[in-house]
């Protein structure tokens, strides 16, 4: 019988999506969130019959796992930090800021 390969491509494609929408106010944890899940539950049906699998392939999808789960750590970081500017600065000032910056970065 031949052995499968784990292809972590999916999982580290979601990921990297994960840490650009991070810039969106920490939203990207629900794009981490699922790769970090299609790379636990992989790596989970490979723990099962692990003959069936190829060991390199394996290795792969826990690298995967770990970058996906960095990348969700940080993006709740940053989706609590969001929240928190918001409850004690408030939503208008932080437009201000926003505003202010891109006009200092236009000139």
């Amino acid at each position: 019988m031949e052995q499968q390969k784990l292809n972590p491509t999916l999982v580290y494609v979601l990921a990297i999506l994960g840490l650009l929408c991070c810039c969106m106010g920490g939203f990207g944890f629900i794009l981490a969130g699922i790769a970090f899940f299609i790379a636990h539950s992989k790596l989970n049906a490979a723990k099962l019959n692990p003959e069936n699998y190829e060991a390199g392939s394996i290795k792969a999808m826990n690298t995967a796992k770990t970058v996906a789960l960095i990348i969700l750590i940080i993006n709740i970081l940053y989706l609590i930090y969001t929240i928190y500017q918001i409850s004690t600065v408030g939503w208008d000032q932080i437009m201000e800021q926003s505003r202010e910056m891109m006009e200092q970065y236009q000139n």
